[in-house]
């Protein structure tokens, strides 16, 4: 097997261990935010608005916070910022009174 063919590998064996994890703690989070950059789950979300003159400038604050990325050690982030004029995309995975 070749050098490329063993990388190849190892990178769709994070990728499978990626989606396995998101399964697993998707039910326990209430957003989903969805960036250019990446995807989010948290559990609580602040978000805001600043219109410019030709984009808006989205702010997002989230807290408890699951990241999409096969190479952290660690995808569980107490806090994330995001400062973006691209689009963003948030669900509500469950209503206020289910997350106790």
């Amino acid at each position: 097997m070749s050098h490329t063919e063993d990388l190849d590998e190892y990178d769709a064996e994070l990728e499978l261990r990626l989606k396995r994890e998101y399964a697993d703690v998707y039910p326990l989070f209430r957003f989903c935010v969805l960036t250019q950059e990446a995807t989010y789950l948290c559990n609580r979300l602040e978000r805001s608005l600043t219109p410019q003159a030709a984009y808006p400038l989205f702010h997002l604050v989230m807290d408890d916070v699951w990241v999409w990325d096969k190479n952290r050690p660690s995808r569980i982030i107490p806090r994330v910022e995001i400062h973006t004029t691209q689009d963003v995309t948030v669900e509500i995975l469950k209503p206020e009174e289910e997350t106790g």
